[in-house]
Order: structure tokens, then sequence, then C-alpha cells
């Protein structure tokens, strides 16, 4: 496929995830995005903000960001005016690490469920739809990701979570930002393809699977996007 074809698909993508943003944003208000800061995450964002300029942008921040991921975010946030949420732990990284060590190394999915897991959660509650830049080329584990779904949060609520995103390839989202004008995390030049917290990435160990540089191997989710409810809403739910 000619660099036009890929063009005139990435477009055609980028009418259908307006669509989906127009009619969800337009609608009674409640809804969040949440943003890594990684490139789908950011374009996502980029698209909301067409609809709505003070959309909330939920950010984890849980301490142990790289310091590119922390530069990038207040720069995105300062030029483009977002109205940005840091979700904070209850501990800080000195408390917690005081209180149990180094969680990440001895007891990764409890310094997830602390630093991630129960701050999003909390926030995400707050909300009637939740918008997410997942896509299911980006792990095994993504594969069945569908692109309108309930989710379960603790205590029973369920929110729309919508992943506009579930079918593209990272070729589509790298075309898509360079179409934008969108300007990428550095840590992508040098060789990450999934950036999470700076003690659980290292570059990706198998070329064929993103996120293969995440957790050294231990786990391949943080657990924030495995506990969604049997019941799947179509597209214009």
């Amino acid at each position: 496929m000619g660099t036009v074809e890929i063009l005139n698909e990435v477009n055609s993508k980028l009418d259908a995830v307006r669509s989906v943003l127009a009619r969800e944003i337009a609608g009674d208000g409640g809804v969040c995005l949440t943003c890594s800061f990684q490139a789908e995450d950011v374009l996502l964002t980029k698209l909301a903000l067409e609809f709505d300029a003070n959309i909330p942008i939920l950010f984890l921040d849980t301490g142990y960001h790289f310091a590119e991921t922390y530069a990038y975010r207040d720069r995105i946030a300062r030029e483009w005016q977002l109205n940005l949420i840091n979700l904070l732990p209850e501990k800080t990284v000195a408390e917690q690490e005081a209180e149990h060590g180094l969680l990440y190394q001895s007891a990764p999915d409890q310094c997830c469920k602390l630093r991630k897991v129960e701050p999003l959660f909390k926030a995400v509650a707050e909300y009637r739809v939740w918008l997410t830049g997942l896509r299911r080329e980006q792990a095994r584990s993504r594969t069945a990701l569908e692109e309108s779904a309930l989710f379960a949060l603790p205590g029973g609520k369920q929110v729309l979570k919508l992943a506009p995103l579930a079918a593209w390839t990272t070729r589509d989202v790298w075309y898509a930002c360079e179409q934008l004008s969108i300007s990428l995390l550095p840590l992508y030049e040098r060789g990450f393809s999934s950036i999470g917290c700076e003690p659980c990435t290292s570059l990706p160990s198998d070329p064929n699977d993103p996120r293969s540089g995440r957790w050294a191997g231990r786990k391949v989710e943080c657990g924030i996007h495995i506990q969604a409810a049997p019941t799947e809403l179509s597209a214009k739910a």
C-alpha cells in the first residue's frame, strides 16, 4: 500500500473516531479520558479536544514515571491548555518504600494496585463514560478488546468504556499523529515501544511484542483494563 492509500485509510479512520467522540462528548457530560501520554492516548486527546476543550484528562501520577514523561506531560498540558487531573496514590513513593520496600520488585501487582488501579477506579467512578486509547495490537491480552463495553468498578457501578482506536495499528497512529502535527514522547526515539513507570519499563525484548519491555516479563497488564463487565454495548450505546 502506497503512502497516499495509507493516508486515505487513516483519514477515514479519523473521521470514524470523530463521529464517536462527537456523539459521546456532545451528550449530557460525564466523560473523562485517561492519558498516559503515549502516542495513541495523545492522539485521542487531540481529537477529543476538538469537541470539548475542557474534557477531564486523567493521568496516573505514580511517582515512578520517567523524567521525560513528566516533562512531555507538562509541555502538552501547557500548549494544549488541558484540563489535566493528576491522580495520586494515597501514599507518596517515599512513604510506600519506607513501609513496604521496593514493591515494584517484590510484588509488582500490589505496587500497580496501590499506585494505579485504586486511584484510577476511584476517579473514573465520578463519570459516565471513560475514553481510552487502548488498541488490540498492543498486546496479546488485548486482542479481544471491544470498542464499546460496560466496565464494572469496585462497588458495582458500571461506566461505559470506549476504545475508539481499538482496531488501529501502530502505523495508523503514527501516520495520524504526523497528519495532526503531534510531536511524540521523546522516549520512542530511544527505542521504547510501550512506556510506563521507569523501574518497570525497559526496551522491548521481542520486536513483535510492543509490551515485552514491561515488568521484565513478569506480567502483561497493570490491572486497570481487565475487569470489564460481561455486558457489552454497541458503539451507539
